[in-house]
């Protein structure tokens, strides 16, 4: 085998009681979960922003980044639910580059994965202690979901990802949303498909066990964008594109029909500062159809302290080392203004 096995990390239960979550956090993510399981079965009126860097790669900006956004949560919380992206898996489009926190704590570092665990675990539980606010994450590898199942309030399966048997079953077995993207293809039916088989039980292996899961209610959509056959980026967050997936969705039998408008990616092309035009022609259109309104459920931004980004070893506290993002200053302006649509 042309494998090189390094060492046996500990198993989730081991992380966990190593560096459990406090008493008070566990329940304020029980009232942060109630909160937003609200809005996806349309309980609650209130919008969803999953807002924040594109990946977390430094413990203390990020940190600095939710507690800032704490702040402008207590300003909105009648209307808005923010949750921060707090992303510690990367996927690569190539498999070259920075693939997040678990990978390597330390970016200019060699990979460290134990230690990757421990970075991750305390980073979140950081982030909840001194925002009130839990988080989003990308599940990029289903076998480590025990590791972040008691910390993450909302999760994204990517676009490539979407189709991948094993993200799907796994995503049954959640008890908080599961936003499923569409492919990069685009194609409306494969991710529609992801959303079926996640809220539908099922029996499979996983992590040496034979398990059986209930299915998840909440798995919803996301629009992010496609890629056509020459590479050029098509965005899918127009009125036409919510209509199609509107029509589409009313021929399915599928749960609390949801969509999230993911503003960055290929619907902006990766031209960040776009996600503010982008945003705000989404929430127009919420207001020129009671249908939309009820469908999208919530808007998808990358954004950190400064914007843009930075190549690895720049140094720049709270900028990018991947994907670039909207500026602090922008981005708070633009949860103002998504907040006076509402």
């Amino acid at each position: 085998m042309s494998f090189e096995f390094i060492k046996k990390l500990p198993t989730p239960d081991e992380i966990r009681s190593q560096f459990p979550v406090p008493p008070d956090l566990a329940k304020r993510k029980e009232e942060r979960d109630a909160q937003i399981r609200d809005v996806l079965t349309g309980k609650s009126n209130k919008f969803l922003v999953i807002i924040g860097p594109c990946s977390a790669d430094n413990e203390d900006a990020v940190c600095d980044y939710v507690t800032r956004l704490a702040k402008v949560h207590e300003k909105v919380k009648d209307k808005l639910i923010l949750i921060p992206r707090i992303y510690t898996n990367k996927p690569r489009t190539t498999g070259e580059g920075y693939k997040g926190i678990v990978h390597q704590p330390d970016p200019e570092k060699k990979p460290d994965f134990l230690a990757g665990l421990i970075a991750m675990r305390k980073m979140q539980i950081r982030a909840i202690a001194e925002s009130g606010l839990t988080a989003a994450d990308e599940m990029l590898y289903p076998e480590n979901w025990g590791y972040v199942s008691d910390i993450l309030s909302y999760v994204a399966i990517g676009a490539r990802s979407v189709e991948d048997q094993q993200h799907r079953l796994t995503v049954s077995g959640f008890d908080v949303p599961a936003g499923m993207k569409n492919p990069t293809s685009g194609d409306f039916s494969i991710m529609l498909n992801s959303v079926f088989a996640a809220q539908h039980p099922h029996s499979f292996i996983y992590r040496g066990w034979e398990v059986n899961t209930t299915g998840n209610d909440l798995t919803h959509t996301i629009l992010r964008g496609s890629v056509n056959k020459y590479g050029r980026s098509l965005p899918n967050y127009h009125y036409e594109d919510l209509n199609t997936l509107l029509t589409l969705y009313g021929e399915r039998d599928l749960q609390n029909p949801a969509c999230i408008i993911d503003a960055n990616h290929n619907n902006s092309n990766k031209q960040f500062k776009q996600q503010t035009r982008i945003v705000k022609e989404v929430m127009h259109s919420r207001k020129l159809s009671p249908d939309i309104h009820q469908l999208v459920k919530g808007v998808m931004i990358e954004s950190y302290i400064e914007e843009g980004c930075q190549k690895i070893g720049n140094g720049i506290y709270g900028k990018s080392i991947t994907d670039p993002c909207l500026g602090w200053e922008d981005s708070e302006r633009l949860i103002y203004d998504i907040a006076d649509y509402e």
